[in-house]
């Protein structure tokens, strides 16, 4: 297949969820297909990126919109200036006039077999008529992360803020849902969400994987110490606020139990609200060369998210490592894990202080949750993954080619 992938945002380093499940799909979709990847950025130009991306993916193109990045001061300013825009600010942002010349010159000369629309985000900037089979990957649903959000957040303007984004992301959503041939959903919840907008067979689910040649377990390291382990971008804020709700609601109960506990925060760019709890017991690593290390290290990984949509990598990361894992719900939404089997789910602080103290005091039960972990893991590997998207593809390819050829032809 000729297959168009385009994607907001730099792909590389590969450090995001998001990025990780795109860029092993990619590598596996571009062995054996004709793959452009259209890869757009704002701020300055960056050669170094644009080269080392046409290095790993050969055809690649990358374009430089020249949107300002904002943060900040100026990032508030800006969303007050798109207050009254339709479409959301997590969207609107990632408009881009030059994006959209080209995709429509793209289209008009039907250059590809399928697109792939990657995130939400991209879609802005597609042709309003899709002349050719075009799949929207849905990585989330958005709305329900907004809902989220407006559901836990403490400060009325927060609050009220949140909840107008998550009108205007439902409203949104359900409109590009929609407009799209096909859907890719990355767990069951996310495509029982947005069945309720598209039939049943319009969307698919692409489950998450895994990278089993670099998650491995050290079977020659040494037992670990009571280290509690959480990893993840810490500038996203599903993230920030499961640190802020482990560190203050979870951790001192652990403590108490285990007074010789460590917790370790792994992940880039750590918020403001994640480094301040940076003491004697917890440390704040910022961005670490490889999180591996980190997870060997480790007693126990936790993953305490309210927020969040989608599915967690890094549960499959830790377990494919051979960590006993403790989750919330909301954590492990949309995992092939079972509670008590592979993983320990709980959803208040008491019962989520309970399993980590269980889990560092009794060697051999987490022993057994490192077996059964890993093994769960080890059916999640990306090439599997990648076929199975790939399968997609033609799919809609091929229910587009019959449509075509089932039109009675014209008589004079």
């Amino acid at each position: 297949m000729r297959i168009l992938w385009v994607k907001a945002d730099k792909l590389l380093p590969v450090e995001n969820g998001g990025n990780i499940r795109t860029y092993h799909i990619l590598r596996h979709l571009s062995a054996g297909h004709e793959l452009t990847f259209y890869s757009y950025y704002g701020g300055g130009a960056d050669q170094l990126y644009e080269r080392e991306l046409k290095q790993r993916l050969p055809g690649a193109v990358a374009v430089c919109t020249g949107k300002r990045e904002l943060s900040g001061v100026a990032r508030g300013l800006d969303y007050l200036a798109h207050l009254n825009s339709q479409p959301p600010y997590a969207v609107s942002r990632f408009a881009s006039f030059k994006v959209q010349d080209q995709l429509r010159a793209w289209f008009r000369e039907i250059r590809f077999d399928v697109a792939v629309c990657d995130f939400l985000d991209a879609a802005i900037n597609f042709p309003g008529r899709l002349n050719i089979p075009c799949v929207l990957f849905q990585h989330n649903v958005e709305s329900e992360i907004w809902r989220r959000h407006a559901d836990t957040a403490g400060h009325p303007a927060k609050k009220a803020m949140y909840k107008m984004e998550l009108g205007k992301m439902e409203r949104y959503e359900k409109i590009v849902v929609r407009k799209f041939h096909h859907v890719v959903a990355v767990s069951e919840s996310d495509r029982a969400l947005m069945t309720k907008w598209v039939d049943g067979d319009r969307v698919t689910v692409v489950p998450t994987g895994v990278d089993l040649a670099e998650y491995q377990p050290a079977h020659d390291a040494p037992e670990p110490g009571p280290v509690v382990t959480f990893v993840g971008a810490m500038d996203w804020e599903p993230n920030v606020d499961g640190v802020e709700y482990f560190a203050t609601e979870i951790w001192p109960a652990i403590k108490a139990d285990v007074p010789e506990a460590r917790l370790r925060i792994v992940g880039r760019n750590p918020d403001r609200r994640v480094k301040k709890w940076a003491s004697e017991s917890i440390d704040v690593t910022g961005r670490v060369p490889s999180v591996v290390e980190y997870l060997h290290q480790s007693a126990v990984a936790i993953v305490p998210l309210r927020i969040g949509g989608g599915t967690r990598l890094k549960i499959y990361e830790a377990m494919a490592t051979g960590k006993a894992v403790v989750s919330t719900t909301v954590g492990a939404e949309g995992l092939d894990v079972h509670h008590g089997r592979d993983i320990m789910l709980a959803d208040d602080p008491r019962s989520f202080a309970q399993a980590v103290v269980m889990l560092l005091r009794d060697r051999e039960l987490r022993r057994r949750y490192e077996r059964a972990a890993q093994e769960t893991a080890a059916r999640c590997d990306w090439p599997a993954i990648g076929e199975r998207f790939g399968e997609v593809l033609q799919a809609v390819v091929q229910r587009k080619r019959e449509r075509v050829g089932a039109v009675p032809a014209q008589t004079a």
